[in-house]
């Protein structure tokens, strides 16, 4: 009969074992998972390259273009004045971040903070309205802008930016793990309630900015219909506005797949190194902060 402990020992071996096949299933599951996000990159990518890129069926995928050249990003880049529609976004996506991030923060801090008398209320009826369709408020938004002249101006991507209900929301629930004791002990300093929210709430919020920021970017950088219906002006136009024009520039109304793949990298290099680099300030202020009840 096996000692009590070679049996211990056995059964340490099977847990070892299991536990490295789990490991690896798991490893095997993220890997493909990973190929599936980004393969099709990778065809953009190399499309991209391709100047006699062609679709048909079967797709003729080539990892490694037969003839790579950056001809599709020069046509691109003149065809679209890409340049000038970076511009243009960057334009509306600073102002809107700004004003949606600051706002949302103030609500946030009242909802959370301030003991407002029937502030659950108030925040499911400000929640509820998630529920309405953005595109249901274009047409009503149109009209009201263009009663004020401000159609074709920046101010129309601007002034609905401040109600940021979305944002709010996530401020709200943040500041609620934030001790109150900390606003209370400034209030007993002096500090009034903007100083409490400036000085010590909006810098212990950074996560939750960093966040706020990279939706917010991502929304005006990926926004198509909204500054299509808000803007006439082509010297105004988006980005993507500007890469869904390249197919009415053609005269088949149909650019070739190389040069739209070219236009798309261009416009997702903004987006990345954006991502990437407020990634690292989540990541930082969520390590260092240490003050959650």
């Amino acid at each position: 009969m096996m000692s009590t402990a070679t049996k211990t020992g056995v059964i340490l071996q099977s847990r070892k074992k299991v536990d490295r096949l789990g490991r690896l299933v798991t490893l095997l599951f993220l890997f493909a998972g990973g190929v599936m996000i980004l393969f099709p990159f990778i065809v953009m990518l190399s499309i991209s390259f391709d100047k006699d890129a062609i679709f048909e069926f079967p797709f003729p995928f080539r990892l490694i273009p037969e003839h790579l050249s950056f001809e599709n990003f020069r046509i691109a880049i003149i065809n679209t004045h890409m340049p000038r529609l970076y511009v243009n976004t960057f334009m509306i996506a600073v102002g809107v971040i700004v004003i949606s991030t600051f706002s949302a923060l103030l609500a946030g801090y009242a909802l959370s903070k301030l003991n407002v008398k029937g502030g659950k209320i108030i925040l499911l009826v400000v929640l509820a309205t998630l529920m309405i369709p953005s595109e249901a408020t274009l047409i009503p938004l149109f009209m009201l802008f263009k009663k004020l002249q401000l159609i074709n101006t920046y101010w129309a991507f601007y002034l609905p930016a401040i109600a940021n209900i979305f944002g709010t929301f996530l401020a709200k629930q943040f500041m609620d793990g934030i001790p109150g004791e900390l606003r209370e002990a400034a209030i007993i300093d002096g500090a009034g309630e903007f100083q409490c929210f400036t000085k010590i709430y909006f810098a212990l919020c950074m996560p939750i900015v960093a966040t706020l920021i990279i939706l917010t970017f991502l929304n005006v950088w990926n926004s198509f219909l909204f500054p299509l219906i808000m803007l006439n002006d082509p010297a105004k136009y988006t980005i993507q506005i500007g890469i869904a024009l390249l197919n009415a520039r053609t005269q088949t109304g149909q650019s070739p797949p190389g040069l739209n793949m070219a236009a798309t990298v261009l416009s997702i290099i903004p987006v990345l190194l954006v991502y990437l680099f407020f990634q690292k300030y989540i990541i930082q202020s969520v390590a260092h902060s240490g003050i959650k009840q």
